[in-house]
């Protein structure tokens, strides 16, 4: 596989949980985190590598020590999401052609949603699920529009400009809305 048929996934999970109560990032669900849910989709769906964004105090999962994984650490999740997302995009190596952003509380993502992303690569330089009509995270990003990222600022990542340039976005139907956790009660949605 060359370098720009490469995609990388870019697992954004350096939030500070003020809803959920604790760290959400090591909510248990069947036995393993949120996270570690996310990543493992990420890599059955392919996506190499795998880049977690992830708060400083966040300790890497022995489970999770192969080379495939990028743990890189936030010192400051309060400047939002579009920090975060800069700091997942820097970790992406340049023979990479593209990446999927994921939201590290969104763990029943269906490695098939992901997968449908990759297969919808064209034309244009996003590939957005799209739910409830509102186009959202899984995102897959082509490198020729990696700048926009760089270019993000505040909490609202990439939403703005997915909004305002809709010639822009591939939309990807969700075969069923993909749920994140936002509380201790959102768990046995994800099941």
């Amino acid at each position: 596989m060359n370098g720009q048929d490469r995609v990388a996934a870019v697992v954004l999970a350096a939030g500070e949980s003020r809803r959920f109560g604790s760290p959400k990032q090591l909510a248990l669900l069947d036995g393993r985190t949120l996270l570690e849910h996310v990543l493992e989709r990420a890599r059955l769906a392919g996506l190499s590598p795998v880049v977690a964004v992830v708060p400083v105090w966040l300790t890497r999962p022995a489970a999770m020590a192969d080379a495939g994984l990028r743990w890189v650490r936030n010192p400051h999740p309060e400047r939002g999401m579009s920090h975060s997302l800069r700091s997942g995009f820097a970790a992406i190596p340049d023979d990479v052609g593209a990446a999927i952003i994921l939201l590290g509380d969104q763990p029943g993502v269906p490695v098939e949603h992901l997968q449908a992303l990759l297969r919808a690569r064209g034309p244009r330089p996003f590939v957005a699920t799209l739910s409830r009509g509102v186009v959202q995270p899984p995102l897959l990003v082509e490198r020729s529009h990696f700048a926009d990222v760089q270019a993000a600022a505040g909490d609202i990542g990439l939403r703005e400009i997915l909004r305002s340039h809709r010639a822009l976005v591939t939309p990807i139907p969700a075969a069923r809305p993909i749920p994140d956790v936002d509380t201790p009660e959102d768990l046995p949605s994800i099941r």
